[in-house]
């Protein structure tokens, strides 16, 4: 068993490259989304 089928992603298949590179995308645009929103709120960026 892989390191990342263990935590919170307990399920066959937790390891595959294409779930790690989706969940990547997800965390990683979500971060993105926040960091813009948060200078358009505090610097009235257009």
């Amino acid at each position: 068993m892989s390191d990342l089928n263990r935590g919170i992603m307990k399920f066959d298949g937790a390891d595959q490259p294409r779930l790690v590179a989706i969940s990547a995308v997800i965390i990683l645009g979500s971060i993105a989304a926040l960091i813009v929103w948060a200078l358009r709120v505090a610097y009235a960026v257009s």
